[in-house]
């Protein structure tokens, strides 16, 4: 079957995580991905694991690979007018352009949607910023940090009273990246049906806030946002985390408690609980949540966790419950690897490699782990020949006079 973006092309003009992660799902999709990298140094992403000071000499380099897989690569000196004439000739032959530099950038070297268009009246143009396309600061650069800042998230995290906390894993840039990409997707539907081609622009702003929609949505119209809390201080014992005999974590997500209680007290052995004047109903544990969960600390600190999953399990109440994994984890958890969010590639350097595979599954026309992350302007040759016709004495003069 074919893949999902098959014949679909875009000219992917990003450097670091937000603009090459949205491309990179386009990619994992089918779409032939051409990534236009500075003739020398290429996107700053392929030195950042070596910035942090980690060796990557006989692995491969984790940020880079994560980001750009399933792409080709085409370096091009924009300097040069030469440069700027083959990143526009791409241009004219592609469906999408994507592009995540800070704003007036791309129309000093004339690859603004405007000029872009000229050729290419149907092209989609697409744009990852740090504060959207309008505004007082839709010209300053961003970066992942500062999208966590600016979007409120910092304190959505942590104790009541604590500093703001960062999130690791970079997922403004993510989140940037998945909005980016589905706004991309959505113009590519409309063109085909409407013969509208448009501009996309998806901040790190605005996909943060939107992950934090229902707290935002009550701030807006209750006029308080969801307040920070302690899990000793929750006000629902069974809507929380615990700490098992070894020191691991399980999570409970019983919305509707009182349904469960009952059934869960005898669970814990502690059938008393049901009927307590003090846990008896939702409103009173409310009222003595500390107490409760006091009383579920000491006995889920009876057992390992593995012991109370069995437990869980195999009690009647068909309770709502998993485990609390970390990073390491989560690498190895069963339900990651059943359904492909985990895959293996035979990396053509390093053999047998993981990957984080494709988060949305198709039945009919998945998509893939095809081809490593592109060396540097691997592709330059084979691109401007296949894509663009040019010949070889034209490409020989191009390098020659260090335009690619």
């Amino acid at each position: 079957m074919p893949l999902p973006l098959e014949g679909i092309r875009v000219v992917d003009w990003s450097i670091w995580q937000q603009g090459t992660v949205a491309s990179g799902m386009l990619a994992d999709l089918g779409a032939d991905v051409i990534k236009i990298e500075e003739r020398t140094l290429g996107d700053p992403g392929r030195g950042v694991v070596s910035m942090a000071g980690i060796d990557v000499t006989d692995r491969p380099n984790f940020y880079f690979e994560a980001n750009n897989r399933n792409k080709r690569s085409v370096t091009v000196d924009l300097q040069k007018p030469e440069g700027r004439e083959l990143v526009q000739a791409l241009a004219a032959k592609s469906d999408v352009f994507l592009q995540n530099f800070r704003q007036g950038v791309a129309g000093r070297l004339g690859l603004d949607a405007a000029t872009l268009r000229e050729r290419n009246p149907k092209l989609i143009y697409a744009s990852a910023t740090g504060y959207g396309r309008e505004g007082p600061d839709s010209g300053e650069p961003s970066f992942d940090f500062l999208g966590l800042a600016r979007s409120g998230i910092m304190y959505s995290a942590g104790e009541p009273d604590g500093p703001p906390l960062p999130i690791a894993g970079a997922i403004a840039d993510q989140m940037g990246a998945v909005m980016l990409a589905y706004g991309v997707m959505t113009a590519l539907l409309v063109r085909e049906r409407l013969g509208i081609a448009q501009d996309v622009d998806a901040s790190h702003l605005g996909s943060m806030a939107y992950l934090q929609g229902l707290s935002l949505s009550m701030k807006l119209m209750m006029g308080g946002a969801m307040p920070r809390m302690t899990r000793e201080k929750t006000t629902q014992c069974l809507w929380n985390h615990y700490r098992c005999k070894d020191d691991r974590w399980i999570a409970l997500a019983m919305l509707q408690a009182d349904r469960y209680w009952a059934d869960f007290a005898r669970a814990m052995g502690r059938p008393d609980l049901a009927d307590h004047e003090k846990f008896k109903d939702g409103a009173v544990r409310a009222q003595n949540s500390e107490e409760i969960i006091a009383i579920l600390d000491e006995i889920f600190a009876t057992k390992t966790r593995d012991e109370w999953l069995q437990t869980l399990r195999d009690e009647p109440g068909d309770f709502i419950y998993t485990v609390v994994n970390d990073l390491n984890e989560l690498a190895d958890d069963p339900q990651m690897r059943a359904n492909d969010y985990i895959v293996e590639f035979d990396h053509p350097q390093h053999g047998p490699t993981e990957m984080v595979g494709i988060p949305i599954q198709l039945s009919e026309t998945p998509g893939g782990v095809r081809t490593p992350a592109p060396e540097l302007g691997q592709h330059t040759e084979e691109i401007l020949l296949d894509v663009l016709g040019y010949d070889w004495e034209r490409i020989a003069d191009l390098r020659k006079r260090e335009v690619i």
